[in-house]
């Protein structure tokens, strides 16, 4: 069973920036994708950005041009850059790791770290 953990949340006025951290307990090169996902109460998980084993990656039209995915593979770590952070970014922000090995399905979530943006 991998383990993420998520780090870098918290309280950001509008404009700001945060750096959120997901360290997984196994090696991250096993996984075809790794992502950052948003919830809000209410509201389904949705797609922030994620990145392939070959550092492709996907942005929510929502965050394009203002978020940045990047990955670590050396050190078991994603990470999201996140600029000119709106209130509308406010959300609980999810790492989630998945790919298939021997024709299983893996799909593992971190605990979720609160983002809140507000002056």
């Amino acid at each position: 069973q991998v383990q993420l953990v998520e780090s870098g949340g918290g309280l950001v006025q509008p404009g700001g920036s945060l750096r959120l951290s997901c360290a997984a307990s196994e090696s991250i090169s096993r996984f075809t994708v790794m992502g950052w996902y948003r919830q809000v109460p209410g509201k389904q998980r949705e797609l922030v950005a994620s990145i392939t084993r070959g550092a492709t990656t996907d942005y929510g039209d929502s965050v394009k041009g203002r978020f940045t995915i990047s990955r670590d593979n050396a050190k078991n770590m994603v990470y999201l850059q996140m600029n000119s952070l709106k209130p509308e970014d406010t959300a609980v922000y999810y790492c989630n790791a998945r790919g298939r090995v021997f024709n299983v399905d893996l799909n593992y979530w971190g605990q979720g770290t609160q983002v809140t943006v507000s002056s």
